[in-house]
């Protein structure tokens, strides 16, 4: 792996930390919000934003441990070996995809009301973009919020909202122009202790079941005018710079638990005694394994790559699309050998698998669909 070529003492001080807190706040109750969909997260994030984890990257002014994009790393390495999807996630959406717009577009009000809570673990964040009609297609979002004086009145309906049940805080992308044309979208921050705002419904998902997802309206909602985040009309521009944070965390998500999935199965492949030989030995199994492996370092070196660009401050959107296109099918691949290797114990829901199985599957729709990060691609590699 040569670990030591990309982290210092200081970045294992961390990974300790964090692997630590995994182990003894984290992974002990995971079952348990599993089987209620629904984890909580002022808790937990409290005591993750008192230890520094959230806001790793952000600068101390704001609360954040003013670090570098491989302490993020790090930590989100670490959150991946959460034994689910859903918290990993949900974390994920607190310090990837909901801070990332407030932080860089967003007022010193912004940041010193809604920014710095977040990161200390008072606020929960929740990111509102996806609409009933309006996923991957971002341009096609209905959701309007309307000038008037010092406010904007905000309708419209979200769905698949990660953390949207216990949210103090939307970072949310509406309409405010009828224009054809990207400069007609901006990016509010919304109070969820607002008049107007209602949990239309807790969503009941295949997977990460331990993530409230939630459907949002908003009705005559008023939106004070300083929630708006950087430049009106600016917020689709800001939503696409925000998604490059989004779709890189879920690749530090994805080797790390591909890599929990192989060394899981080949544990129960040793014991497992078929025609007097432990399956491990049978070469098509290992054969498997071999090439998952071997696809696993191409990915973590590229996310490395990744880190390395983000860094050096170049646009990393090509490669991070390369890599979260190749996440979604690696995970959904090592998932489904993985389960086949188990056996009829694959298929029971009390087995690991069955969850990495059901969770892995997010990937390659979640955050870009699978599909637009090909369009992606080949728009940026100029076919």
């Amino acid at each position: 792996m040569g670990n030591d070529l990309y982290f210092k003492k200081e970045h294992e001080q961390v990974r300790k930390a964090v692997r630590d807190f995994v182990k003894k706040e984290v992974n002990p109750y995971v079952d348990e919000w599993e089987e209620k969909g629904i984890a909580p997260l002022h808790d937990l994030f409290k005591k993750m934003g008192d230890l520094g984890f959230l806001g790793i990257r952000y600068d101390e002014k704001w609360g954040g441990e003013g670090l570098d994009y491989w302490y993020e790393t790090v930590v989100l390495e670490e959150c991946a070996r959460i034994d689910c999807g859903g918290i990993p996630m949900a974390i994920a959406v607190q310090m990837n995809m909901a801070t990332p717009a407030i932080y860089d577009f967003g007022s010193d009000y912004l940041k010193e009301t809604y920014l710095k809570p977040a990161l200390k673990g008072d606020l929960v964040a929740a990111i509102a973009v996806t609409e009933p009609d309006a996923g991957s297609d971002v341009a096609a979002l209905k959701t309007f919020a309307k000038k008037d004086g010092g406010h904007y009145i905000l309708n419209g309906s979200k769905t698949f909202i990660t953390n949207g049940t216990q949210a103090d805080f939307l970072t949310l992308l509406a309409r405010t122009g009828d224009d054809p044309g990207y400069h007609n979208f901006s990016l509010f921050v919304v109070p969820t202790d607002l008049p107007g705002f209602h949990v239309s419904k807790k969503l009941d998902k295949l997977g990460m079941r331990s993530s409230d997802t939630a459907e949002l309206y908003f009705d005559d909602m008023r939106i004070p005018a300083e929630n708006l985040i950087g430049q009106e009309g600016e917020g689709f521009i800001q939503q696409m710079m925000q998604f490059q944070h989004e779709r890189f965390s879920a690749i530090p998500m994805a080797y790390v638990w591909a890599r929990q999935m192989i060394a899981d199965a080949a544990e129960y492949l040793k014991g497992r005694i078929v025609f007097g030989k432990p399956l491990i030995k049978k070469q098509v199994l290992r054969h498997r394994i071999a090439k998952w492996l071997t696809e696993i370092e191409c990915l973590q070196q590229l996310a490395y790559h990744i880190v390395r660009m983000k860094m050096a401050g170049q646009d990393a959107t090509l490669v991070i699309s390369m890599a979260k296109l190749k996440s979604g099918d690696l995970l959904t691949e090592v998932a489904d050998g993985c389960l086949q290797m188990y056996g009829g114990m694959g298929f029971m829901n009390e087995m690991k698998i069955s969850r990495f199985y059901r969770d892995s599957r997010l990937i390659s729709i979640g955050g870009g669909a699978s599909e637009v990060m090909c369009d992606v691609i080949a728009k940026l590699s100029g076919l």
